[in-house]
């Protein structure tokens, strides 16, 4: 009998329908029962009743200035000329003025204050005065707190289902409570699955072997439980066993409201999660029409008469991540009496073409920046498995069902991560990949707060082409042409004809071939590439670097169709390296830099000039100085000169500057 395949491909909303309607029978779809917490545990908890106040505030009629409590009337006539001196007595005297401090309780004789500075007196402290003297009459109740003047005993303070901020704790103390009756937080379990996992410990400590993965996504997806107002926890990492891991699931059942089982939800050999789903309940969902993130499971656990809902998340991280955005947080905020979360969006223009399967809802993560009077967003490599695009996205683009995609240039909806001021602080920078601008990105953010860097790789020819149509605030360039020999003036007079720009180096930098450490193939040059038995990882089109390529193989008469690899492409250097590394490749053409950071030997070929594009206007616009500030400071030319292969001796000279016309 054959393995039984239960993935299936229904839309989004159908999915949820199931999972509602099974929590509902379970009676676990809508907000959890209250607990008391004291105040000071309660920030960021979701009241579970509405709060109404104990007491007024403030609760008696109260001085609201430094001063001295009197009678209104004995001040009637009081001027420059014909001033009123009253005696300062203690408060239970009952007669002429009394000396308070903001918040003191007015005497019940007295019905107003007058401030300090508005009398004189005769000591030096008003506290000692024996009299006082006033030379403009007081109004009644002047500098006074009346009796539930901010807020009356019995009044609505805060209503159910709100999050504690900072401020209501304050409020909530004022008016007569020591703790507050909030939502029990919801309890996750999450088992994270997988013979050839690690913990990131053990990774640290003895390294990661080959066919070892470090376990992270249960660390991920216990922030994202605690950032929604959950409580989780970490389970140790459950090897490929079905046995082993229905007895944790049961386990983790019996002590928590919701299972996350993370990995093992497609349909390999290994892959045990659904037939866990169906061996203790009930398998609702098990495969949903996004991407990333298609083999999504969703069911209800039977154990010991409880009902526990489960979600099988994939286990690729952005799959990961993504499942806790569309299917996690909203049930946690059920549970908590709050609406799902709901981040800001803005529109902005698409930088390039995105296609789309038809069946499926995606959902891609970009960068935002603001280039000139609208926003941009280049998106971001779209592999399920590609962590950077988590960390350097600043929202995230969705493409409905039956929609093939959106084209270049496009205004689109974006959800964001990134709070607007950081986008408005963002130089977004289109081309070709170098390390130099990720220590740019380090530099900018520690000197100028508040100001950052984002890079988009789509190699030298795709920066221009982006500045060209106003994408992006600069572009990185090292395009070599054959027929001058120079480096980016030509491509720059060719693709940005009539726009003016300056151009600017950054720095100059060794490209060469990568290989192995020990060099096992033997490769000394260009030549070797065309050998059979040679496998050779490529830049993509466009890519300075393969430009540079074509035109060596070109002179040396070697023919592409030759090398064993050339169609494969990498967006940067450190692919690049990275390929070699693993041994999926024994040469590539990049940078001595990326060769150095990874342990790697280097063939010299050429010695290239990096440069850095930009439109005129901002290269001489204040908000852009920051950047052209760094490429003279000694600190980040140091920096960047440390980098193997790298001269900095001409960062930041101006090599032309384009009027337009």
């Amino acid at each position: 009998m054959g393995r039984r395949i239960y993935l299936e491909d229904i839309p989004l909303e159908e999915a949820w329908a199931r999972f509602l309607q099974a929590l509902g029978e379970a009676g676990l779809d809508g907000p959890f029962s209250g607990e008391r917490v004291p105040l000071d545990q309660a920030l960021g908890r979701i009241t579970a009743e509405p709060i109404w106040a104990r007491l007024s505030v403030p609760p008696y009629p109260a001085a609201a200035m430094d001063g001295f409590a009197l009678r209104a009337q004995d001040t009637i006539g009081a001027t420059e000329t014909q001033p009123r001196v009253l005696p300062v007595h203690p408060a239970d005297a009952g007669e002429g003025a009394c000396y308070v401090d903001t918040g003191d309780p007015l005497p019940p004789w007295a019905d107003a204050v007058v401030p300090v500075e508005q009398v004189q007196f005769d000591a030096e402290a008003p506290e000692r005065a024996t009299q006082i003297i006033l030379y403009q009459p007081v109004a009644p109740w002047a500098n006074v707190r009346p009796v539930a003047e901010d807020i009356a005993a019995a009044e609505l303070v805060l209503p159910a289902n709100h999050r504690l901020r900072p401020v209501d704790l304050g409020v909530i103390a004022a008016c007569g409570y020591a703790d507050v009756w909030v939502r029990r937080q919801p309890r996750v379990a999450i088992l994270p699955t997988g013979t050839e996992l690690i913990p990131p410990e053990h990774a640290a400590a003895q390294g990661v072997r080959l066919g070892e993965i470090i376990e992270f996504n249960s660390l991920m997806l216990s922030a994202q439980i605690r950032e929604w107002g959950g409580l989780p926890t970490r389970f140790p990492i459950i090897p490929d066993d079905f046995d082993r891991l229905l007895e944790a699931t049961r386990e983790a059942a019996r002590t928590h409201d919701l299972v996350l089982i993370n990995a093992g939800s497609s349909a390999g050999r290994e892959d045990f999660t659904a037939r866990v789903v169906s061996t203790l309940g009930t398998l609702l969902v098990h495969g949903v029409a996004v991407r990333p993130g298609h083999p999504v499971i969703l069911g209800m656990l039977q154990v010991d008469g409880r009902s526990i809902p489960v979600i099988g998340v994939p286990g690729f991280p952005v799959s990961a991540a993504l499942t806790g955005e569309i299917f996690v947080e909203p049930l946690l905020a059920r549970w908590l009496g709050r609406p799902p979360s709901r981040r800001p969006r803005l529109s902005a223009v698409l930088t390039r073409k995105l296609l789309s399967p038809l069946g499926d809802e995606e959902w891609v993560r970009v960068t935002v920046g603001r280039v000139g009077e609208r926003y941009v967003a280049a998106p971001l490599p779209r592999g399920a498995g590609v962590l950077s695009s988590l960390v350097r996205a600043d929202g995230i683009l969705r493409i409905p069902r039956f929609v093939e995609g959106y084209d270049q240039g496009q205004v689109v909806s974006i959800e964001l991560y990134t709070p607007i001021e950081e986008i408005e602080g963002t130089v977004l920078a289109i081309g070709s990949h170098d390390m130099a601008l990720d220590l740019m990105a380090q530099f900018l953010a520690e000197r100028y707060p508040g100001r950052r860097l984002q890079s988009a790789n789509a190699g030298s020819l795709g920066g221009l082409i982006a500045l060209r149509r106003g994408e992006c605030h600069l572009a990185g360039s090292h395009l070599l042409d054959p027929e001058s020999g120079e480096y980016n003036l030509p491509y720059v007079r060719r693709y940005l004809a009539g726009i003016p720009v300056a151009v600017v180096t950054l720095a100059h930098r060794e490209q060469g071939l990568i290989v192995a450490r020990g060099n096992p193939k033997g490769i000394r040059d260009l030549q070797d590439l065309a050998r059979p038995d040679v496998r050779f990882v490529n830049r993509q089109r466009g890519a300075g670097t393969r430009i540079l390529l074509d035109y060596h193989l070109q002179r040396l008469g070697i023919d592409p169709r030759a090398i064993v690899g050339y169609e494969r492409e990498e967006l940067t250097h450190l692919a690049v390296a990275a390929a070699v590394a693993s041994g999926r490749a024994d040469v590539g053409l990049g940078i001595r830099a990326a060769a150095a950071a990874l342990g790697l030997e280097f063939i010299p070929l050429a010695l290239e000039r990096y440069d850095l594009v930009i439109p005129l206007a901002l290269y001489e616009d204040p908000w852009f100085q920051p950047v052209l500030e760094l490429l003279h400071e000694a600190r980040f030319q140091a920096a960047v000169a440390a980098l193997p292969g790298y001269d900095v001796r001409e960062m930041g000279r101006e090599v032309a500057r384009f009027a337009g016309s």
